[in-house]
């Protein structure tokens, strides 16, 4: 799972706006977003440079 909503949302950042920085489609980073589809680190590790934050604040650890 990913935080990438959370962090939007905090940041009051737009998917569009991020879509047009990464270079992908809105509904490519919708479906990262939604966590429909995971995006490959090299993407994570894009929209963590793109949001100025470290990718370890984009990921949710699954263990409880």
């Amino acid at each position: 799972m990913n935080r990438i909503k959370r962090v939007l949302e905090e940041r009051g950042i737009k998917q569009t706006w991020l879509a047009e920085k990464l270079g992908k489609s809105y509904n490519m980073v919708n479906s990262y977003v939604q966590n429909r589809t995971q995006p490959s680190l090299e993407i994570l590790n894009q929209i963590a440079d793109i949001l100025k934050i470290d990718v370890r604040e984009l990921i949710e650890s699954n263990k409880k």
